[in-house]
């Protein structure tokens, strides 16, 4: 199974919304549109998309509302599709957090290439280097391909679950540290996820099958009893 990014599209006309979004299939992602600024929020709390392309002009409100609500406790990119051109509706939208501005009407392939720009420009901050550059994590027998969205074993693909695959991934991508459940929940579930460690344990048991030779004595991912869990660190 091929994980696909995620991509919310927030564009109150349809027509607008609809090519975007047969372009984005065309070329392996997976899309969500929203119409509003109210039905936005709730999509980007309940499905935490992995890139958002945000129209200015929305019914019910601002853009830029959206942009501020998501930078309080997200770094999801998000790319601005708007037909507002002048300089200072382009500076007050980066300003207040977005990663890109594309001004409508916008060219498939340009739109298309800020869009792996901007995924890509998600490794940059981590910590750890070697993901940045080579878009890969390795640790023993386990590598993580945060290009192809795959968990390998050995070489071997262990066909995780999207869920799977984000929690494994979010854990690589700090690895040696610990991460709280509740940052864990926050990052794969949006803020308003309840605080439930169930859902995470029930997905780490599966990992850890996947994954570990003896799931009862891991060697990839440990838990902190009562904290979180840490990706063991990188060759």
């Amino acid at each position: 199974m091929t994980i696909k990014e995620k991509i919310l599209i927030v564009e109150d006309e349809a027509n607008i919304s609809g090519f975007i979004a047969a372009i984005l299939a065309a070329n392996g992602y997976d899309t969500m549109t929203a119409r509003t600024g109210s039905e936005a929020i709730s999509m980007i709390t309940s499905h935490c998309p992995d890139l958002i392309l945000l129209d200015l002009g929305l019914p019910d409100m601002d853009g830029a509302g959206i942009l501020q609500f998501v930078r309080e406790w997200s770094t999801c990119p998000i790319i601005v599709v708007s037909a507002r051109n002048h300089e200072r509706d382009k500076v007050a939208a980066l300003d207040a957090g977005a990663d890109d501005y594309v001004v409508k009407p916008f060219g498939t392939s340009e739109l298309l290439a800020r869009i792996r720009t901007a995924i890509r420009h998600t490794r940059t901050h981590l910590p750890n280097g070697e993901i940045a550059q080579s878009g890969q994590f390795r640790a023993r027998g386990l590598a993580i391909d945060y290009d192809k969205h795959q968990v390998l074993v050995d070489g071997e693909n262990v066909h995780l679950t999207q869920n799977e695959y984000k929690l494994v991934s979010l854990l690589g991508k700090y690895a040696g540290r610990v991460l709280t459940y509740d940052f864990i929940i926050r990052q794969l579930w949006g803020p308003k996820a309840k605080n439930d460690n169930q859902i995470l344990r029930v997905n780490m048991a599966n990992i850890r099958r996947k994954i570990e030779k003896n799931p009862a004595q891991p060697e990839y991912i440990f838990t902190e009893i009562g904290v979180g869990y840490r990706m063991i660190d990188p060759d």
